[in-house]
């Protein structure tokens, strides 16, 4: 199993996923990390002169194609891990990662060897009240 958190340093576990410019993807197996890989991770800034959204009523933000365009790009690098987690996110994002089939968590934990513990030990919470 292939966890990714969305990180900045490798240590901490990023406040919001789009500015995040990492993925720390650590590999348990029998319930113990067993390696950790930090990839790049593509981010908002990445994305700056792409055309934007405008916002209508009839569509949340976060929905409308081209932020899922972005939202599949930047999930590409952990096509291969069974959840992710970070400290925020839009709803936009939280529905792209759940249809690509990864775990979308938002903790409150700050640190990624600890998420990480809580995570195995299941007892992570997914603060879906983080969603913007």
């Amino acid at each position: 199993m292939k966890i990714a958190f969305a990180t900045d340093d490798g240590q901490t576990i990023s406040a919001h996923f789009g500015r995040a410019s990492h993925y720390m993807v650590v590999t348990i197996e029998q319930g113990q990390p067993v390696q950790r890989e930090m990839r790049d991770k593509l981010s908002h800034t990445h994305f700056a002169n792409e055309p934007h959204e405008t916002h209508e009523a009839e569509q949340p933000h976060g929905f409308d194609p081209a932020s899922q365009d972005r939202h599949n790009r930047m999930i590409e690098a952990i096509q291969d891990c069974e959840a992710m987690l970070c400290k925020g996110m839009g709803r936009g994002a939280y529905e792209s990662l759940s249809a690509a089939n990864i775990r979308p968590i938002l903790t409150d934990i700050s640190n990624i060897d600890q998420a990480l513990t809580t995570f195995i030990k299941g007892e992570i919470v997914d603060h879906t009240e983080k969603l913007h």
